[in-house]
C-alpha cells in the first residue's frame, strides 16, 4: 500500500505544488542524479581499491604474455645456439643473455665478465662461451638476428614493468586493506577483493562465503549432483593453507576466513566515523 502511494505522489507531483514551472522537476531529478554520481566517484577516488583489482588483473595478464613471448624467444633463438636453453633455465636471464651474445661465432673471453653478473656465476658464464664455440645451430642473417635481439629486448621490458607493476600492488593493499594483505599475502588479498567486486563487498560476505570464493562452479555441482562441497576457494593459494595437512586443510581454510573477514571489515569501516 506504502509503495502505491510514492508511485502516485511521484507521478502526480508537479500537481501538489503550484508553483512548480514546467521543466523544473526534470531539472531537480537531474541535479539528484549529479549528486549521486559524484558522491560515488568520490567514495571510490577515496577506497581505490579499483586500483587494486585493475593491477591484479593485468599481473596475471602479464604473467602469461611474458611466459607465453619468453617461450617464443627460446625457440627462435635456439635454430641459432640451441645449446643455450639446457645452460640457461630461467627466461628471463635467457632473454637478457641472447641479447649480450647476440652472433655466437663473436662469443670470446671478453663475454664472460658481461655473462657473468647476468647469470651470477663464472663457472656457467665459461660454459656458455664454449657451447657457443661448438655450436651446432645454424647462422642468422643480419637482419634476422637485428629481429630476434628487438624481441628479446621486448620480452626484458615486459618483465622489468611486471616487477615495477607487483612492487606497485604490494604498496597500494598495504594502504588499502593492510590487515588482510598482513593475514594472507598482497596477491590472495587482491584476488578475493577483485573476485567480490570490492572491499566493500568482500567486507560483506560471512566468513563461510569467503572461504568458497573462487570455487562457485564446483559448489553448484556438487550441490546438483549431491557430492560434497568444496572446502575453500581463493584462499587455497595461502601459505596457511599450503602447510597443513590434508586431514587439515578445511578446519585451517575455515578458521583463516573466519580471520579474513574480519581483517577486511577492518580495512574498509574502520575509518569510518
Amino acid at each position: 500500500m506504502i509503495y502505491e502511494l510514492l508511485r502516485g505522489v511521484r507521478q502526480h507531483f508537479d500537481r501538489f505544488i503550484k508553483d512548480l514551472k514546467p521543466g523544473d522537476l526534470e531539472k531537480a531529478q537531474l541535479g539528484l542524479a549529479h549528486s549521486y554520481s559524484r558522491a560515488k566517484v568520490k567514495f571510490n577516488v577515496n577506497r581505490v581499491d579499483n586500483m587494486v583489482i585493475q593491477a591484479i588483473f593485468l599481473l596475471d595478464t602479464l604473467d602469461k604474455d611474458v611466459n607465453s613471448f619468453a617461450m617464443r624467444v627460446r625457440e627462435w633463438y635456439s635454430w641459432h645456439f640451441p645449446e643455450l636453453v639446457k645452460i640457461v633455465n630461467d627466461n628471463y636471464l635467457y632473454a637478457r643473455v641472447s641479447k649480450i651474445i647476440e652472433d655466437k661465432s663473436k662469443l670470446s673471453e671478453e663475454h664472460i665478465p658481461m655473462l657473468t653478473e647476468v647469470l651470477g656465476d663464472e663457472d656457467k658464464a665459461r660454459e656458455v662461451v664454449e657451447a657457443g664455440k661448438a655450436s651446432m645451430g645454424q647462422d642468422l642473417s643480419p637482419v634476422d638476428l637485428i629481429n630476434v635481439q628487438t624481441f628479446a629486448q621486448r620480452v626484458m621490458d615486459l618483465a622489468d614493468y611486471r616487477k615495477k607493476l607487483h612492487d606497485y600492488h604490494v604498496t597500494k593493499m598495504s594502504d588499502i586493506a593492510p590487515n588482510l594483505a598482513a593475514l594472507i599475502g598482497e596477491m590472495v588479498g587482491a584476488r578475493l577483493i577483485s573476485h567480490a567486486g570490492s572491499l566493500t563487498n568482500l567486507a560483506k560476505c560471512p566468513s563461510s562465503t569467503l572461504q568458497i570464493l573462487g570455487a562457485e562452479k564446483a559448489l553448484f555441482r556438487a550441490l546438483k549432483t549431491r557430492g560434497n562441497t568444496p572446502k575453500y576457494g581463493l584462499i587455497f593459494h595461502s601459505s596457511f593453507i599450503g602447510r597443513a595437512s590434508a586431514k587439515n586443510k578445511g578446519r585451517i581454510a575455515r578458521y583463516l576466513a573466519n580471520k579474513c573477514s574480519i581483517a577486511s571489515r577492518i580495512d574498509c569501516f574502520a575509518g569510518i566515523n
